[in-house]
């Protein structure tokens, strides 16, 4: 595999991020922990196989959803008080290093990022 930066941050980042949720209230481990964990492993999972094809570009592209998934969901877990302030600061520093790594890859791979809804209008 692709030995880049973005994978060993995006490690540490689920590493991270795992016995967090597991520590959510019990009926929050069920909705924001699980989603929290799936879209991570997810996200971790797109890059493992963006890595192994010759043109990444839609595999980038869905990791890049992926990863605003996360994003949104980690401020969602903020405001529902199941993360700290300072975690959030954490967890969003971690996920904007990512987030440069994943763009920059998606440049050199020549893929045109998704359009978001404010690109579009």
């Amino acid at each position: 595999m692709k030995q880049s930066p973005i994978f060993s941050k995006t490690y540490d980042f689920v590493a991270w991020l795992l016995p967090l949720t597991i520590k959510f209230p019990r009926q929050q481990r069920f909705v924001m922990a699980a989603a929290l964990q799936q879209e991570a492993l997810r996200f971790q999972g797109l890059l493992i196989e963006a890595a192994h094809q010759r043109q990444p570009g839609p595999v980038l592209n869905a990791a890049d959803v992926e990863l605003d998934k996360l994003r949104t969901h980690l401020r969602l877990c903020r405001d529902l008080g199941l993360i700290s302030a300072g975690q959030y600061e954490y967890a969003a520093r971690m996920l904007v290093e990512v987030g440069r790594l994943l763009g920059g890859w998606l440049k050199s791979s020549g893929a045109t990022p998704p359009r978001t809804g404010a690109e579009s209008k």
